[in-house]
C-alpha cells in the first residue's frame, strides 16, 4: 500500500484542465486522487505530493520501495495517454523521460523523475544548441525504430489545424489584422511534406515541455506525438519555445542542425504562427501582441537568415 494518499488536485491543475477541456473534466478531476492511489498501490509506490504543471493531465511524484523518486501522470483523455505512452516506449533511452509503468485501464503512467526533482534541474547554458541537438536525436530515433500508432501530421493538418484556422478567420472580428491573416491563409494550400524526413514528432515543443537532467542535458517531455515531416517540429520550436524572443536565432539553429533548407521550414512557421495568433485572438490572450509580431515577421523577409 501507499504511505499516504493525495487529496484533491491543486487549484492550478483544476483551472488549467477546465480551461482546456471544459466542464466535462469536472468528474474526472474528482476521481483523479483515487486513480493515482490505485496506480501507486498497484506499483507499490509511496505518494509524496502533487506537481502542479501541465494542461492535459494531473501530475504527482512518488517513491519506489527502495526510495527512488518517480513521476505519476494521469491523463484526462485515454487516447492522448495511449499516444504519448506509445511514443515514449519508442523513444526509450532517448532525450525524454523514460516510461517505467503504464496502466491502460486507469490512463496513468509512472515516469522517470528527471533532474532529481519535479520540473527537472537547472539548465547549464548553451540551451538553444543543446535543445536543438535533443530534437535532432529524437527525430533520429523516430526514423530508426518501429513507429508507434499515433496520428499523422497530414491528418492533423487537414482535419484539425486547417479547419480551425478557417473557422476562426471567418468568425473573429479581425479588424485591421484581417489583411495579415488573409495573406498568411493564402500560403496554407502550399504546405508540403518531404517523405524522406518522416519521423515521430514531439509536436508540442513549448519551453515548459523541455526540462533538464542533473547533467544539464535537455529532456523533451509531454509530447503530443504525430508522424510526419521533421520540419514541423523545427518550426514549432522556432515559433513557440520562447515566444517573440530569439526567433531568428532558433530558425538559424534549426536549419543548421536539421539540414532542412530555410524555405522548407518557414512555411510551417507561418502556418503555426497563424494558428496560434487566431487562437490567442479568440481567447483574448495577453500574448496576442507577441504572436502577432512573430507572424508579421514571417510574412516579410525579416527572418531570412544565413545558414
Amino acid at each position: 500500500m501507499t504511505a499516504q494518499t493525495l487529496g484533491e488536485v491543486p487549484p492550478g491543475c483544476r483551472r488549467r484542465l477546465l480551461d482546456h477541456y471544459g466542464p466535462s473534466a469536472e468528474a474526472w478531476l474528482s476521481a483523479t486522487p483515487s486513480l493515482l492511489d490505485e496506480a501507486a498501490a498497484r506499483w507499490k509506490l509511496s505518494l509524496k505530493g502533487y506537481h502542479d504543471a501541465g494542461h492535459s493531465s494531473a501530475v504527482a511524484w512518488a517513491a519506489t520501495p527502495d526510495g527512488t523518486p518517480v513521476i505519476l501522470k494521469a491523463w484526462y483523455e485515454p487516447l492522448r495517454y495511449r499516444h504519448e505512452t506509445a511514443a515514449l516506449r519508442m523513444w526509450a533511452g532517448g532525450p525524454t523521460a523514460d516510461l517505467i509503468e503504464a496502466a491502460d485501464d486507469l490512463s496513468v503512467a509512472a515516469l522517470e523523475l528527471v533532474g532529481g526533482r519535479p520540473g527537472g534541474a537547472a539548465s547549464t547554458g548553451c540551451e538553444r544548441q543543446m535543445v536543438a541537438a535533443a530534437i535532432h536525436g529524437l527525430h533520429s530515433l523516430g526514423q530508426s525504430r518501429l513507429r508507434p500508432d499515433v496520428p499523422s501530421l497530414d491528418h492533423f493538418r487537414q482535419e484539425v489545424m486547417m479547419p480551425r484556422i478557417r473557422q476562426r478567420a471567418e468568425n473573429l472580428g479581425l479588424g485591421a489584422r484581417r489583411s495579415l491573416v488573409e495573406e498568411a491563409c493564402a500560403g496554407l494550400p502550399f504546405l508540403r511534406e518531404d517523405a524522406t524526413r518522416t519521423t515521430v514528432l514531439h509536436a508540442d515543443l513549448y519551453r515548459e515541455n523541455v526540462i533538464f537532467d542533473s547533467a544539464g542535458h535537455p529532456r523533451l517531455i509531454d509530447p503530443h506525438p504525430l508522424v510526419g515531416d521533421a520540419a514541423f517540429d523545427w518550426a514549432f520550436w522556432t515559433v513557440y519555445y520562447d515566444l517573440e524572443y530569439e526567433v531568428r536565432d532558433r530558425l538559424a539553429t534549426a536549419a543548421r542542425i536539421s539540414r532542412i533548407p530555410l524555405p522548407e521550414i518557414t512555411p510551417w512557421c507561418r502556418a503555426l504562427a497563424l494558428d496560434g495568433f487566431l487562437y490567442y485572438m479568440e481567447i483574448d490572450d495577453p500574448a496576442k501582441p507577441k504572436i502577432e509580431k512573430v507572424l508579421s515577421s514571417f510574412m516579410t523577409s525579416d527572418l531570412e537568415v544565413d545558414r
